[in-house]
């Protein structure tokens, strides 16, 4: 019984820190390939990696068998709290506006998060979407977060450097390049980690992971409050990147958008949530070009030929490989 335990874990762990390296070096690779690539490609990849970050909270949540349709709710907390904070604070400074605008997300979720923890399935979604919707009508009302326009944000800072014109792109590239690896590795962590495996089982039997002896609402709660902490953070690279902010940044269609990412990545893997996030920039920027009035209707045929040939996600490409590695070895 002990032997089989122990073989079992192994191969987790013997790819466990190899992986960790590997994503440590990516991060570096694509700071440095950031250097040589144009700056419509560098501002395209920025924002696919500032979203792929609200879409991980959504896998997260998938993980714990619930989808959260209300996304965009804490996609706007962080916008609104980074730009607010850069306008009237005066704090310019970009890993602490990122920073600062998950903690405030997380902080106006939190006494959300125990209540729609309650609930599964479509009631869920419907009850995360609301609330995302009525932070919409709040801030399209309010005069003073500059209603339906919105208001823009300046140039940020780094350790109160500013960056030369020329530098400023790079400069947002590279804090969400930062920002989302260092996240995409606590999130794989979390994954592996004894409350992430329980998160997959109380997917399949919540009844048996009472039985344990672990509560599954607070369970997904506390998923809620790490999918809201990214979704923030998000919101606030985003701003940060294309330097203004509007109340569509909560509309249902921008929490859409995460949810298109989250089944086209699947819950399989971390890194197919920014591969996923970028393939749907590179479709959505190309298709408006070439098709500007039907670029919504090639987004859907891409996701109905993601849905048909691979229903898993694209995750599900190197999980079935790593299954049959780790099959092998046991043998």
């Amino acid at each position: 019984m002990t032997m089989t335990t122990s073989s079992s874990s192994a191969p987790q762990h013997a790819y466990f820190y190899p992986t960790l390296l590997l994503g440590l070096g990516s991060i570096l690779a694509l700071l440095l390939i950031g250097l040589a690539i144009p700056k419509w490609l560098l501002f395209l990849v920025t924002i696919a990696a500032a979203n792929g970050l609200v879409s991980l909270g959504i896998v997260i949540l998938m993980r714990s068998g619930v989808v959260s349709f209300g996304q965009g709710m804490v996609f706007a907390l962080g916008g609104y709290a980074a730009a607010l904070a850069y306008g009237k604070l005066g704090i310019t400074d970009a890993l602490v506006l990122s920073l600062g605008g998950g903690l405030v997300a997380v902080i106006l979720s939190a006494p959300f998060a125990y209540l729609i923890a309650r609930y599964r399935g479509i009631f869920f979604a419907m009850l995360s979407l609301s609330l995302s919707m009525v932070l919409y009508g709040i801030l399209i009302k309010s005069e003073s977060m500059g209603g339906s326009d919105g208001f823009n944000m300046g140039r940020p800072t780094l350790f109160g450097i500013r960056a030369a014109d020329e530098w400023s792109s790079y400069l947002n590239y590279a804090v969400t390049i930062t920002l989302s690896g260092l996240c995409a590795l606590a999130t794989y962590i979390y994954f592996n980690s004894t409350r992430g495996l329980v998160s997959l089982a109380a997917r399949d039997n919540e009844i048996r992971v009472e039985y344990l002896g672990s509560s599954v609402q607070e369970l997904i709660a506390t998923n809620y409050l790490l999918a809201a902490f990214m979704g923030g953070m998000g919101g606030a690279l985003a701003v940060i990147a294309l330097g203004h902010i509007e109340p569509n940044f909560s509309y249902w269609t921008t929490s859409g958008e995460f949810v298109f990412v989250s089944i086209l990545a699947g819950h399989y893997s971390v890194i197919a949530v920014f591969i996923a996030s970028t393939v749907l920039e590179i479709v959505r920027s190309f298709s408006s070009l070439y098709f500007p009035n039907t670029w919504q209707l090639v987004l859907g045929l891409f996701l109905l030929a993601v849905i048909r040939f691979l229903p898993r996600g694209i995750g599900s490409l190197w999980e079935k490989r790593a299954k049959k590695q780790q099959q092998g070895e046991r043998v």
